[in-house]
């Protein structure tokens, strides 16, 4: 297709270990998307870190960071021309988003291209704002198997007290995470969709179709399979001892196997209502749960804990020192 429409950047978002990056891996295996292996960080990282690039100096410290960094070296782009490039045209971070992903669609000789930082989730509606033409697809998963997930990795830190809590806080960041996106999403319209990690595995022809449709691309999936950019060939697991020679569909409702009863019940008290609302079967239904009065304070106090973080790091001074484009030098 060479219509208006199938030329429009896509943001694959979600949360971590949600599946963001075997969906995108699935659209650059389809053809037609510029094939750029790393998460950009643009309004996550670039934005907060360098604030107002209308001003030349700014766009200049800009480039000497960002051109040496992985990121730059994966696009494939020469430094100087780049760097020309968002000396003239860069006055916001979606412009310098776009022009970097243009710049390697054009090299590519292809006509679209997508982004995959699974944290734009939180900046959609600024994303939206200075990317008037941008898609959204947010990829969900089934909460339980992000916490076992995340928990496993040691992303999501805990405060100190709670440290013997890290599943049950990885759950609550979850929660947190997919919420803030979901409400976003209602102020999108028909440009946000909603595709679930669990049908994109187990029913892939349904779940391409549906992204299909929405991003006006045709996604084969035997070319995808074909193709197999990435992880659509080599999953990308946190537990690869569960994957071996079964595929994505073994991390399916893997928090069946590796939670005890008791962890069962204790995550349906948690995040019972959020899995509900999303489709997610729970294991006590024998009578309506009740959040305990104990598990209600801790969700509010990392509810709040994870929003003023979020804030502090995108809209403080205090943010440019806790966020450093540095932490992405190769």
């Amino acid at each position: 297709m060479k219509t208006t429409e199938s030329k429009r950047p896509v943001f694959v978002v979600g949360s971590a270990r949600s599946g963001t990056t075997l969906l995108y891996h699935m659209l650059l295996s389809a053809g037609g998307f510029a094939v750029y292996r790393a998460e950009t960080h643009a309004f996550d990282l670039v934005g907060p870190s360098f604030g107002d690039l209308r001003r030349r100096r700014t766009r200049e410290k800009l480039m000497d960071a960002w051109l040496k960094t992985h990121l730059f070296e994966r696009s494939g782009l020469e430094a100087d021309q780049i760097r020309a490039r968002v000396l003239a045209e860069c006055r916001t971070v979606g412009d310098f988003l776009r022009i970097h992903m243009e710049s390697i669609a054009e090299k590519q000789g292809v006509d679209r291209w997508a982004d995959c930082t699974p944290a734009h989730l939180l900046y959609m509606t600024s994303i939206k704002s200075l990317i008037p033409d941008a898609q959204f697809i947010h990829i969900i998963r089934d909460g339980r198997d992000v916490a076992l997930s995340l928990a496993k990795t040691g992303w999501i830190k805990p405060l100190p007290w709670d440290s013997g809590r890290r599943l049950a806080i990885a759950a609550l960041y979850w929660e947190w995470f997919v919420s803030r996106g979901r409400a976003a999403g209602l102020g999108l319209g028909d440009d946000y969709i909603e595709i679930h990690f669990e049908q994109l595995v187990t029913e892939p022809r349904v779940a391409l179709a549906s992204v299909g449709e929405f991003i006006h691309q045709d996604l084969d999936y035997e070319v995808i399979r074909q193709v197999g950019i990435g992880s659509v060939s080599k999953p990308n697991t946190s537990f690869p001892e569960d994957s071996r020679g079964s595929g994505p569909s073994s991390a399916v409702g893997r928090w069946k196997q590796r939670l005890s009863a008791e962890q069962v019940q204790y995550f349906d008290l948690l995040i019972g209502p959020c899995l509900s609302e999303l489709g997610y079967e729970l294991r006590s239904v024998d009578a309506p749960l009740r959040t305990p009065v104990a598990l209600h304070a801790l969700k509010r106090l990392y509810h709040a804990y994870f929003s003023t973080k979020h804030w502090v790091r995108s809209n403080t001074p205090l943010g440019r020192v806790l966020v450093d484009i540095h932490s992405l030098d190769r």
